[in-house]
């Protein structure tokens, strides 16, 4: 199956108000489904899951279920999916666990170009969310470890990203503009003024993001090997059943990095601990048990060294930060969550990794 594009024209956007979930038309359902041998519809449903700007319909055919999506603008660089899509049929090939690529009727292509918009059909995978036992985080581990093995040596026509959260400019540049935002909102921003100076916690955060980043040079990250990272693998983008990993979903983040950046942020998505909206009450620590069965199910398949290891805390801190930042520095509220309160539980989180970057390494070595 190849990975080039078919037709192009003018913008296929609904023209919906900003905000509300994108949809297919009528006449844009009926002619991308031309395209692809899917057999007699019994029924088409609005699948209203991820982004709001990338509508999914969920086909059913006497030929299976189908996942139906056209990509949100600014993800549907026809390149950039096409290096997306070469890596899907690669790992297809040698069995991982993802949902199939559709091909188009005529040539077999993985996406279809219509009216300026990028289409993806995919085979349906039925499956639950991230169980959270300690069987699905050690199989979430391993399946990692597969991805990065199946995909050592892959080699694309087209360029892989490389950009990442360790020691990114941006991180910084965000965490320096934060104060400002959350302690006097400039107009348009959603939060609210607030009584409370966040910025001691943001120069903590931003002085821990720079010690984690020279911890992690020191121990020579930039003269690890590169290869294909998932660069998203969290709980969220896994389906599972009995435990098991059924289907990894979502390489639009897909770069060339060292693979410990994917395995660091992996253990702290499979580890960390959340609670309901009010962050006050969220743990310091993680859940240690997972953190360890995560990284026991990574070695099952290709062992660590002894230097990746010892960056994971640092990189796990990077992480952290770097994900709660992007969100604040735009709109003052990560979610539905007020900034202020959001940044005080990173920053405890942050504290105890540091305190415990010995112990974790120690539970990652057993």
């Amino acid at each position: 199956m190849t990975t080039s594009s078919g037709q192009s024209g003018a913008s296929a956007s609904s023209g919906r108000p900003t905000g509300q979930r994108e949809r297919f038309s009528s006449e844009e359902l009926a002619i991308v489904l031309s395209h692809f041998d899917i057999g007699v519809l019994d029924s088409i449903v609005e699948y209203p899951r991820g982004s709001r700007k990338a509508p999914k319909l969920l086909i059913v055919s006497d030929h299976g279920k189908f996942l139906l999506k056209r990509r949100a603008r600014g993800k549907d660089d026809p390149f950039k999916v096409a290096f997306c899509h070469a890596l899907q049929l690669s790992l297809a090939a040698k069995q991982f666990p993802l949902p199939h690529l559709i091909g188009t009727k005529r040539e077999n292509n993985s996406m279809l170009q219509w009216r300026g918009a990028v289409y993806e059909l995919f085979e349906y995978i039925p499956g639950q969310g991230y169980p959270q036992t300690l069987e699905s985080t050690f199989d979430s581990g391993r399946v990692l470890s597969l991805y990065h093995k199946l995909l050592e040596n892959f080699n694309s026509q087209w360029q892989p990203p490389s950009g990442s959260y360790h020691m990114a400019p941006s991180v910084e540049t965000g965490l320096r503009a934060i104060p400002g935002i959350l302690n006097a909102p400039p107009p348009g921003r959603t939060a609210v003024p607030t009584e409370v100076d966040i910025t001691p916690a943001a120069e903590f955060l931003l002085k821990s993001y720079q010690n984690a980043a020279e911890s992690c040079e020191a121990l020579g990250i930039d003269t690890w090997p590169k290869q294909i990272v998932h660069a998203d693998w969290h709980p969220g983008n896994m389906l599972f059943r009995d435990n098991h990993v059924v289907a990894v979903i979502d390489y639009d983040s897909a770069r060339q990095l060292p693979r410990v950046v994917d395995i660091a942020n992996g253990s702290l998505q499979f580890s960390i601990i959340g609670g309901d909206e009010d962050v006050s009450k969220w743990p310091d620590y993680v859940d240690e048990s997972r953190f360890k069965r995560f990284l026991r199910g990574y070695d099952q398949v290709v062992l660590l060294s002894q230097a990746e290891i010892r960056a994971i805390p640092w990189l796990m801190i990077e992480a952290l930060i770097a994900e709660a930042v992007f969100p604040i520095a735009a709109t003052g509220n990560f979610g539905r969550m007020e900034g202020v309160a959001f940044l005080q539980m990173v920053q405890r989180k942050i504290a105890w990794i540091q305190r415990s970057a010995d112990h974790l390494v120690e539970l990652a070595e057993g």
